[in-house]
């Protein structure tokens, strides 16, 4: 096991989600009181297991599998193999153009002419592979790393790992997640503290119940204390309790984030050229560009690991059109978060990541379209400490198989924990009488790739 304390059970998860304040009753922060009695704040911040090159992650999920073959792995190959049969399957020649970008001459598809701006800072993972080409289990898989079982999600083990620099907010946040394909289980904390998984905001609607109607803020403090003193009371009859604990935590962190949060998400103290740059006046842009401010905004206020997600990138057919407006829609908002970070001083130690659960065949399907590929595809990784203008791995020359520098989830997420300074076989839990991790048995970090 690690050296961070856990105290919480299952069972202690499970209790303290019922004590009615959903997902804002599932942070600690302890009052000054509670500190100075000795009581543990799950949240704290943790020393890293060594010198981490990242402090925060950004993970840009886009749902549904986008085709490498047409966004960041340029295959020569398969332009002359087009409408050719390869192993008795006709071969889908690429439909946008690759060009090369910025000083290092990354090849980047003419559908990103924003993000190809920031070619000199992307690492492009062209070997990607992960286990299952069916969208629940490879989700579920790139959120949790398991595919078969409830397992803690990769922000929860980072929190869990490093704890929360701010402690009026929640130390991972999810924008817009998915309903489906696994769902809360993509941000949950499966059998980790409750205290550790993400709390979800929606663009429109960002954090539901963050205010009390009927109450004033000093009514609310009387009633906080009457309660926090029974809770105390409690305790001090039954012994060490982390049930106790936990809801005690709960209230205090749901009681602060009323003043901190509406500040952190009041997109109006922001300027005009800065909604021009992410895309919120454009009907096109001002979901994503929305979520990727926000992002921008969590982020500078101390959340330690921060999702974004965007929807609808399974193309069967209608390649041509819906993948384009899929880059039309998130193309300058990444740009943007990008040039963002980068005036803030903030790239450098804010790890970014982009990508689906898989990537798509080299073969055609319905004349335009391609089915799913799970043998090889890219992500792409910038900032943190990425090697920046570089490509690192491969796919064979028609793009359907990882073949070089071969990267799965597993060592996608080894990668990442390593960056923010964790040690992914030492960052462990004991639950149900074994040492549970991030990567489970597997996971090599790619060295290549880090500066």
């Amino acid at each position: 096991m690690n050296n961070h304390p856990a105290d919480f059970t299952r069972r202690d998860a499970l209790s303290m989600t019922s004590c009615g304040f959903g997902y804002l009753a599932l942070k600690g922060l302890l009052s000054n009181d509670l500190q100075a009695a000795g009581f543990r704040n799950p949240l704290s911040e943790k020393p890293s297991h060594f010198q981490a090159k990242a402090k925060r992650v950004i993970f840009m999920f886009m749902q549904g599998g986008p085709s490498h073959l047409e966004t960041f792995d340029h295959k020569p190959e398969l332009e002359k193999s087009g409408g050719k049969k390869v192993s008795g399957k006709a071969m889908l020649a690429p439909i946008y153009k690759f060009n090369p970008h910025g000083k290092s001459g990354l090849m980047i598809s003419e559908i990103y002419p924003h993000l190809a701006k920031h070619a000199d800072e992307l690492c492009l993972l062209n070997g990607m592979h992960t286990t299952s080409p069916a969208h629940p289990q490879a989700a579920i898989a790139l959120h949790t790393g398991s595919q078969n079982f409830v397992r803690p999600s990769m922000g929860a083990w980072i929190t869990y790992g490093l704890g929360t620099v701010n402690q009026n907010l929640p130390g991972f946040i999810t924008i817009n997640p998915l309903g489906r394909l696994g769902g809360a289980q993509n941000y949950g904390s499966a059998f980790l503290p409750a205290s550790y998984q993400g709390t979800k905001l929606n663009v429109g609607n960002s954090m539901a119940n963050i205010k009390n109607e009927n109450l004033s803020k000093p009514e609310q403090r009387r009633q906080i204390d009457l309660v926090q003193t029974m809770n105390r009371g409690m305790l001090e009859r039954v012994g060490k309790n982390s049930e106790i604990e936990g809801v005690i935590q709960s209230y205090e962190l749901a009681y602060r984030m009323q003043s901190t949060v509406p500040t952190v998400m009041d997109l109006k103290k922001e300027n005009q050229k800065t909604r021009e740059m992410y895309g919120l006046d454009n009907k096109a842009t001002s979901n994503f560009g929305t979520q990727c401010l926000m992002a921008r905004r969590l982020a500078e206020s101390g959340v330690r690991f921060i999702q974004v997600t965007h929807n609808g990138w399974d193309q069967h057919n209608g390649l041509s059109t819906k993948l384009k407006n899929n880059a039309i829609a998130t193309d300058r908002p990444i740009a943007a978060l990008m040039t963002d970070l980068k005036d803030r001083g903030m790239l450098k130690d804010t790890l970014l990541v982009w990508g689906g659960e898989f990537g798509r065949t080299p073969e055609g399907q319905n004349k335009d379209g391609r089915r799913h590929n799970n043998r090889g595809y890219s992500m792409w990784m910038a900032g943190g400490g990425v090697k920046g203008g570089i490509r690192y791995g491969s796919t064979d020359p028609l793009g359907d198989t990882a073949v070089a520098d071969k990267m799965h989830t597993h060592d996608l997420h080894a990668t990442i924990l390593h960056l923010m300074g964790l040690d992914h076989t030492k960052l462990t839990y004991r639950y149900a009488g074994r040492d549970f991790r991030l990567t489970d048995v597997y996971g090599e970090v790619a060295q290549k790739i880090i500066t």
